[in-house]
């Protein structure tokens, strides 16, 4: 897992979103992006750290600040994640994974003895202008939002 660069600009990529509609990373220049990657749609440690930034909305909106969630599912499932905890942020599709490779994100996980390759729950700071500025790997879902507020505060506003 080859993670992309800090300071770099942040690999592009095109997928499907939570309507079916193509949606690319370069779309969002001009606002800072948290692009973060999680398991899977509707489990709970995601709907927890999706819900947060759900209610965190106004906070990342007055720093120009817009939440992208990616993970595996297809788009007709993300509709439902997206309509039944009525999450105002868009989410991504990246069901073959090629999304999280370009990101390294993707690979060997443990749960309960069991080995499997999954998403490596990870977020990516994106600045206006395109550039990885910051990665987060080591958060909990409850106060993931928090974590990724504070940095853009310090750091970025």
């Amino acid at each position: 897992m080859i993670r992309p660069d800090i300071g770099k600009v942040a690999p592009n990529f095109t997928t499907l979103d939570d309507n079916g509609k193509s949606v690319s990373l370069k779309d969002y220049r001009g606002q800072i992006v948290l692009l973060y990657f999680y398991p899977k749609a509707m489990t709970p440690g995601c709907t927890t750290q999706a819900c947060a930034l759900r209610d965190s909305k106004k906070e990342l909106k007055k720093l120009n600040v817009v939440a992208l969630g990616i993970s595996p599912d297809k788009h007709e499932r993300l509709k439902r994640f997206k309509d039944r905890d009525q999450l105002n942020f868009t989410l991504l599709s990246d069901e073959d994974h090629a999304i999280a490779d370009l990101y390294g994100v993707w690979g060997l996980k443990k749960f309960m003895g069991r080995e499997y390759d999954g998403i490596h729950r990870t977020s990516f700071i994106i600045n206006e202008k395109g550039k990885l500025v910051h990665i987060m790997d080591k958060f909990k879902t409850k106060t993931h939002h928090e974590d990724a507020l504070a940095y853009i505060e310090q750091e970025l506003s």
